[in-house]
């Protein structure tokens, strides 16, 4: 079963880390990476731009509404994600409570959807 990993945490607390925490973290994240991608479970993952870079889009009545950020004011901003190929939910929350971002912010697991499921 495909599930995306969704990362969410409050853009503005790497900027508050020393360049030693910096290296840390980056070595952590390169860690993770590289032991998901040996255990063959991760399909692709990416960071996303700052959440003032958004843009969200709405149709009502047939009429295109573009608004800059988010559609929401939120504590926490989506980050990036993971998307992973897992036996099962609890292997799929396995992986989610390695992600670093865990420490600091919030995982959200969704399965993907598919026609008949």
């Amino acid at each position: 079963m495909k599930y995306l990993l969704l990362m969410y945490a409050d853009e503005s607390i790497g900027s508050k880390w020393s360049k030693e925490e910096l290296q840390a973290a980056a070595k952590t994240w390169a860690e993770f990476r590289k032991e998901m991608s040996v255990s063959g479970v991760l399909i692709s993952s990416s960071g996303v731009a700052p959440n003032t870079s958004a843009t969200t889009v709405r149709v009502r009545n047939d009429k295109t509404m573009i608004t800059d950020g988010p559609f929401a004011e939120t504590h926490e901003q989506l980050g990036g994600y993971f998307l992973v190929e897992c036996n099962d939910l609890d292997e799929a929350i396995r992986w989610a409570e390695k992600i670093p971002t865990a420490k600091y912010g919030s995982i959200e697991i969704r399965p993907l959807w598919s026609p008949g499921s």
